[in-house]
Order: structure tokens, then C-alpha cells, then sequence
């Protein structure tokens, strides 16, 4: 069974820096894309920045250019890297991901279980 597992998540005062990582793992033939998403409470979820095998990236116009996304295709592990943390960056952070497993011939999105950053003094 295919698993996403979020860490780095944590309190941190604004103008702070975290860095995310989300690593898949089971049986994966490939990865099409990664992506990190987060939600905050009474908000919809939202997308804060994506990378597929090629390394292309897409992100969210509130990052403003503070946070990176970047992968290590051999480790099945995404990274975001979080700079300049404000208040409102406060949310649930979920790790995404499009694969195909082993045996299987189309894709499917999978989810993490969540990791929790707060921004505040």
C-alpha cells in the first residue's frame, strides 16, 4: 500500500523558516507529480505549490516568492522550503502525490496525513 508521510511541521515565530518533507513509499512504479496543499480551519484547501518528474513547478500566487519546492525523484521525497512565515501561513500542510503503482496501469492521487505549522510569537 502506497504511503505519504508529512514531518517537519512546527511552532515558529513569524519571519521564521521551516522546511516541509513528505516521502512516499510502497510499491510505486512512478510519480507524475508531488504537490503540498494546506488548510487552515473553516477554509477550503488550497494548493501552495506543485513539481512533476521533470522537475517543473507551479505555485500558488500567495507564496510571493518566499517558499521553494523541490524533489529528490530517488528518495520518492518532496521538500518545501518555507521562508519568511507569517500568521497567515498557519494551516494543516498535506503532502499530494499522482503514482502509479506496480501492476497497475492508470494513476491515482494520494494524500499525507497532515502536518501542522504555526506561525506566531
Amino acid at each position: 500500500q502506497v504511503q505519504l508521510v508529512e514531518s517537519g511541521g512546527a511552532l515558529v515565530q513569524p519571519g521564521g523558516s521551516l522546511r516541509l518533507t513528505c516521502a512516499a513509499s510502497g510499491s510505486i512504479y512512478s510519480i507524475a507529480a508531488m504537490a503540498w496543499y494546506r488548510q487552515a480551519p473553516g477554509k477550503e484547501r488550497e494548493l501552495v505549490a506543485q513539481i512533476d518528474s521533470g522537475g517543473s513547478t507551479n505555485y500558488a500566487d500567495f507564496v510571493k516568492g518566499r517558499f521553494t519546492i523541490s524533489s529528490d525523484n530517488a528518495k520518492n521525497t518532496v521538500y518545501l522550503q518555507m521562508n519568511s512565515l507569517k500568521p497567515e501561513d498557519t494551516a494543516t500542510y498535506y503532502c499530494n502525490a499522482n503514482i502509479r503503482r506496480i501492476s497497475y496501469i492508470t494513476n491515482r492521487s494520494y494524500w499525507g496525513q497532515g502536518t501542522q505549522v504555526t506561525v506566531s510569537s
